[in-house]
Parts: C-alpha cells; sequence; structure tokens
C-alpha cells in the first residue's frame, strides 16, 4: 500500500471486529494499524501518528474516555467511537471530551465507512486553512458570507437574527461533525451561557423554517437525538 493512503488506528478489544474491520479497510485502500488495549493504542499513536483513529469505549485497561483524554493533549487527529454504549449520555461524554465522531454497534460498515471519510475530509480542511480561511462558505444551494455577513440560499437573501447567524456560522464552520448541545451553547451564548437546551432547539427551529424546503425533513441542519445537531456537508 502507498503512504499516501489513510493510515487508520483501530483500538478495539475483540477480535471478531478487528478481523471484520481489517478486511473492510483494507478493501478500500486504507492502512491500518491495531491495538487490543487503550495503552497499546496511545503507544501507536505516539510512535506511529495516524491519521484517524476508531476507538472502542470498553477497553480491558482505561475506558476509552481517558484515551480521547490522553490523544488530545497533544494530537487533534479525528477519533471517530465505535461502542455498544448507545445511551445518550455516553455520546455526549465522547463528544464533550474530543471525539469527532459516534457509532454504535451493532454497526453497518458503509455507515462506519462514511463517518471516516466526513472525520478525513474535515480534517483536511482543517489543515489547510478550511472554512478558517474562506470568507464564502457554499454548502448546497446555502451560501454564507463570512465577510459580509450575509446568507444567501438559492441566491435569495435569508435574513437571520443576530443569534441564528452565530449558530449558522459555527455550524457550517464544522460542518459534517457531530456539535454537541453544550459546545453550541457556549459557542453561542458565550462560556457562561445558562445550559437550557430549550433556548437552542427554539433557534435551531426558527433557522430550520428558514434554511429548508422542508423543515420536518431538514437537508441541512440535522438532528443528532438527545445530543446535539450535525451541519450536512452536501
Amino acid at each position: 500500500m502507498s503512504v499516501d493512503q489513510p493510515l487508520v488506528l483501530l483500538i478495539e478489544d475483540e477480535a471478531p471486529i478487528r478481523h471484520y474491520l481489517r478486511s473492510a479497510l483494507e478493501q478500500e485502500n486504507y492502512r491500518l494499524t491495531e491495538a487490543e488495549s487503550g495503552r497499546q493504542g496511545l503507544a501507536h499513536a505516539t510512535n506511529q501518528p495516524p491519521d484517524l483513529i476508531i476507538l472502542d469505549l470498553g477497553l480491558p485497561d482505561m475506558d476509552g474516555l481517558a484515551v480521547i483524554q490522553r490523544v488530545r493533549e497533544w494530537s487533534h487527529v479525528p477519533i471517530v467511537i465505535l461502542s455498544a454504549r448507545g445511551q445518550e449520555k455516553d455520546k455526549v461524554a465522547a463528544l464533550d471530551a474530543g471525539a469527532d465522531d459516534y457509532v454504535t454497534k451493532p454497526f453497518g460498515v458503509g455507515e462506519l465507512l462514511a463517518r471516516l471519510r466526513v472525520a478525513l475530509r474535515h480534517a483536511a480542511s482543517g489543515s489547510a486553512g478550511g472554512l478558517a480561511g474562506s470568507s464564502v462558505v457554499q454548502i448546497g444551494d446555502l451560501k454564507v458570507d463570512l465577510a459580509a455577513r450575509r446568507v444567501f440560499l438559492q441566491d435569495g437573501d435569508v435574513r437571520l437574527t443576530p443569534i441564528e447567524y452565530r449558530l449558522l456560522t459555527t455550524l457550517v464552520r464544522h460542518a459534517g461533525k457531530v456539535l454537541t448541545h453544550r459546545f453550541l451553547l457556549r459557542e453561542v451564548w458565550g462560556p457562561g451561557a445558562v445550559e437550557e437546551v430549550h433556548y437552542l432547539r427554539v433557534h435551531a427551529a426558527n433557522l430550520r423554517r428558514k434554511l429548508e424546503a422542508d423543515p420536518a425533513r431538514p437537508r441541512y441542519l440535522l438532528t443528532e437525538q438527545g445530543v446535539g445537531y450535525r451541519f450536512a456537508e452536501t
């Protein structure tokens, strides 16, 4: 395999899942290193930094949340959680700790591969300047002119309140990534904001009414039930 192909570090203690993912990832031209424990995974991440980490939370020697926190001390590498822990509180805890996405076991390999592609694209755009280095963001028919602070949908001007605009720009800067309620409240209302999810849901609903052809079937602003929101990349 070419070194140009993404290197994935799989930290998973279940051998059948490692074998299954090894086959699936290699067929998609990913390079792969494997670890059976958190400490082994951290050693691999240090010695041979990967382009992406797939991490199980239920490891034999340490909790996956601790692995995320250790990695985030020195690296922004995308981390996609693959775990049997499917409760909302587990997803929120992992995402707040620094994970980029969360896939629950049992899982479809097609969905997992799609999440990996999104995480890698997001990391590549960030390292190249991405949205932060561009004054105009285009996603489908939606265009956000950050310099002019204007929003267009199919070339028509969209009138947003200041809160709606801050919420939208936060979402589009992280398009494709799950953003938790806590993260959005902090980014939009500030670090001292009261963590009242109801306020966020009201503004998200208002934003949907202005951006979506059918707010009940959103194309752009997607809900991650009980966790937060994801803005579609395309």
